[in-house]
């Protein structure tokens, strides 16, 4: 479930970014995005 919202989240803000600056962005915050996910995984063992 959180796999599927966090791929979700991803596609809107690619689709949201116009430049390649926004791009970069966009990537950075879902990369933490995962980031963030992946330690809730490792915390919850």
């Amino acid at each position: 479930m959180t796999r599927i919202l966090t791929c979700a989240l991803l596609l809107l803000g690619l689709a949201a970014c116009e430049t390649a600056k926004g791009a970069g962005r966009d990537i950075s915050k879902a990369g933490n995005a995962i980031s963030g996910v992946a330690q809730d995984v490792q915390n919850s063992f």
